[in-house]
């Protein structure tokens, strides 16, 4: 009720306003940056600023995106749109303190439930969202074409002088009334609440995209109809959740926080967007209607997702989820000030609902539930039998949601309709609305106005890569060594952390005589997350080497993938990594200093249907190809700088005996050892037995043990001079020798941007 009163006095405030003396709607986003955002973006920064302004644009961080990705991918956005004033906030180093004290500057990498004092945590809904392909690796790259074809402006994610998601979305609140639109988990503006309640008030409305209220199937359904409608969610594996929709279960507390703030909230849930999806009319009409940069990015990106999309069913499947979203909420702004009385893209409902966060019984105690567990007083000051005290879903394996051949039990994150005090009266979409032109091949009203939109002519994209430069072009640098006689053939297995990329620029410029790097092996379950191959692309082409093949390994940990849904996984081991600073954040972006190096024409790819057999090579297809490339005799040398599961794959698939040689395990220092020629650094090695401990509590796991009953010994470096180690390692670096052929992005943009002088 308290939801309709309010919703009622902003329609009379605004009734009240002079149209004229109207001030714009200024916009807060928090987004996941997934394509969908991206799209939404576009169609909101296309409006008239003087009617919507966007002042601000936060990230949440534990949904469908890595943090340094996403910061980096809208400042390109916003550069191409002309928005460079917009400011983006991202991630955050403060905690939640046992007492449920909320420090400053939380960074929203994990669920409110689960956020310690560190930005490292598990990942129990967040194992929903795939971090590899079909997940976070193609929602980052955007499928291979983000660096292709999008612009790359002055800004950039710089460490200690990058800001916070809290501090942007509290500069931009405390500035004056604002609208907020949710893209994705409800984190963010749900530790801004509990946070900040003072300024509550400056929050006008939200508009959201989540949740799932009742199922979309209909009593004359087909067949292959009922398959897409039959659950009311859309998680991956459904056998543990029927119920929840993404954007609301990845952070279940949250959205109820947001929900029940007493803040009017309009919610466009799958119930109406999947009356909305990319259907094969509006995507032909697409094609065929590609008048600005961006209407023409927008476009290639839905193609590629068509092009890798697991069935044939993407013009069923996918969804306008966040598009359609920012369509309603500027229809229904706009007829809040206009009293025009309904939406002109959705049929609107008032809908009773609340979130579900914990699964009856409630009042127990079962270990999976972090505000009550071993708590005499409950965290945040839940009620101890209240509706967050009871089972918390664990995961996607989680054995209390799993009901032998049925779907699954667990309801967290569930928009449940309910009546009672946990009820809220929330606006509902229900449904899109179809075109008012009849004769339209377009089924509904929101297709015309989003083709319509993108492609204004006005508030377009300055530039694309290519338009930006008339000289550009993709060459590859690929060195032409003759017949010079090369060195041990050797193989880098990394997990892409900074150290990992200095020791891979320590050997790159080392005498191919001495070393032959053959190939790199990427670990995508380390300190950095899949995406940033491409910051290895880009290193091998500033030095030259675009000839040195690369591939991609797992992004699980051995036996950590879903039996049934391989995408999907747990991060049980990686979860001690953390993901601000000094984790994946500045691995991700190498510190930053990832946007000063030159674009290489090679990147991440995923497989497509148009072009099959030329996605991204795996660590195992890249090592077969050096295998086979080996002269008769030759062996390998591998330096692993990461986890092991390449190596443990390699092994498993294969015999492996007869083409290794030695194996490294050691960062910089094992890649100085492998090379050698220094004669004072005194290195002094000891054999021991070693037995990793792969069993038990995950306090213990990973722990070397010496074991006299092992057969096998190990080779380890005992001691080492220090200073000759650092002289050794500086001089190779800092050596004119192999130098890069390419000194930065700024570089390379010049070449394309001037003719080279020629000379007769």
């Amino acid at each position: 009720m308290l939801g309709r009163v309010l919703w009622m006095l902003i329609t009379v405030t605004g009734l009240l306003l002079n149209p004229v003396d109207a001030q714009p709607h200024r916009i807060l986003v928090d987004t996941d940056v997934n394509i969908d955002d991206v799209l939404a973006l576009f169609y909101l920064l296309k409006q008239n600023n003087t009617e919507f302004d966007l002042k601000a644009i936060t990230i949440n961080a534990n949904g469908w995106n890595d943090a340094g990705h996403a910061v980096n991918y809208l400042y390109d956005i916003l550069f191409m749109m002309d928005r460079d004033d917009v400011p983006v906030g991202v991630g955050g180093e403060g905690g939640i303190l046992p007492n449920g004290t909320i420090l400053p500057n939380v960074g929203g990498y994990l669920p409110i439930i689960d956020q310690g004092v560190s930005t490292a945590g598990g990942c129990r809904y967040r194992q929903e969202v795939p971090p590899g392909q079909d997940g976070r690796l193609d929602v980052n790259t955007n499928y291979g074409i983000r660096k292709a074809l999008l612009p790359q402006g002055e800004r950039k994610y710089v460490p200690l002088q990058q800001p916070t998601a809290q501090q942007v979305m509290k500069d931009a609140i405390s500035a004056g009334p604002i609208t907020v639109f949710l893209m994705g988990a409800h984190t963010n503006l749900a530790t801004f609440l509990m946070s900040n309640p003072r300024l509550k008030n400056n929050i006008k409305h939200i508009y959201a995209m989540g949740g799932a209220i009742r199922s979309t199937c209909s009593e004359n359904a087909t067949s292959s109809e009922a398959g897409l409608c039959g659950d009311i969610g859309n998680l991956y594996s459904q056998d543990s959740n029927p119920y929840a929709e993404y954007n609301i279960f990845v952070d279940p507390f949250a959205a109820y926080t947001v929900l029940h703030s007493g803040i009017p909230i309009t919610l466009i849930p799958l119930d109406a967007t999947r009356t909305v999806p990319v259907d094969e009319k509006f995507f032909s009409a697409f094609e065929q209607k590609q008048e600005t940069y961006e209407a023409h990015y927008s476009f290639q990106s839905l193609k590629m997702i068509r092009d890798t999309w697991p069935n044939k069913e993407f013009h069923k499947e996918f969804c306008m989820w966040d598009f359609f979203m920012v369509g309603v909420a500027l229809s229904q702004m706009q007829s809040l000030e206009r009293d025009e009385g309904e939406n002109k893209f959705a049929k609107m409902e008032w809908r009773n609902i609340s979130v579900i966060t914990s699964n009856r019984p409630y009042g127990i105690s079962d270990g999976s539930n972090p505000l009550i567990d071993g708590r005499s007083i409950p965290k945040f000051n839940v009620q101890k039998k209240g509706v967050h005290s009871g089972h918390v879903q664990l995961g996607n394996q989680d054995p209390f949601c799993l009901v032998k051949g049925r779907k699954g039990k667990c309801q967290d994150g569930y928009t449940k309709e309910v009546n009672g005090p946990e009820a809220v009266s929330v606006l509902v979409a229900t449904e899109a609305k179809a075109n008012r032109d009849v004769d339209s091949i377009l089924a509904k009203e929101f297709y015309k106005s989003f083709l319509d939109v993108i492609n204004r002519p006005k508030r377009i994209g300055q530039l694309n890569t290519r338009a930006g430069f008339p000289l550009y072009q993709r060459v590859l640098q690929k060195p032409d060594f003759g017949k010079e006689l090369m060195g041990k053939p050797v193989v880098f297995d990394m997990d892409m952390s900074a150290g990992d990329f200095l020791a891979l620029l320590y050997l790159l410029k080392l005498p191919v005589e001495l070393i032959n790097l053959k190939g790199i092996l990427v670990s995508a379950n380390g300190w950095a997350t899949a995406a940033t191959i491409e910051v290895v692309y880009d290193i091998l082409h500033m030095m030259g080497r675009d000839d040195i093949p690369v591939g991609l390994g797992n992004v699980f940990a051995v036996g950590q993938s879903h039996s049934e849904f391989p995408s999907l996984g747990d991060c049980r081991y990686s979860s001690s990594i953390p993901q601000g600073s000094g984790g994946s954040l500045d691995s991700d972006t190498l510190y930053g200093f990832a946007r000063d190096l030159p674009r290489s024409p090679r990147r991440y790819r995923p497989e497509t249907t148009d072009y099959p057999g030329l996605g991204q090579p795996t660590a195992l297809d890249v090592w077969k190809s050096i295998v086979k490339s080996l002269h008769p005799g030759s062996k390998i040398t591998l330096l692993t700088n990461g986890p092991l599961t390449n190596l443990a794959q390699i092994i498993l698939s294969e015999n492996t005996d007869s083409v290794i040689q030695d194996t490294f395990l050691g960062e910089i220092l094992g890649a100085v050892i492998l090379a050698g020629g220094h004669p004072l650094l005194n290195q002094t090695f000891e054999f021991m037995p070693l037995k990793v401990v792969a069993e038990g509590d995950v306090s213990v796991i990973g722990q070397l043990l010496i074991d006299e009953n092992q057969t096998k010994m190990v080779k380890i470096l005992c001691s080492i001079n220090p200073e000759a180690y650092y002289e050794q390692f500086a001089n190779i670096l800092g050596g004119k020798q192999l130098s890069a052929v390419i000194a930065s992005f700024v570089e390379e943009k010049g070449t394309w941007a001037t003719q080279p002088n020629r000379t007769c």
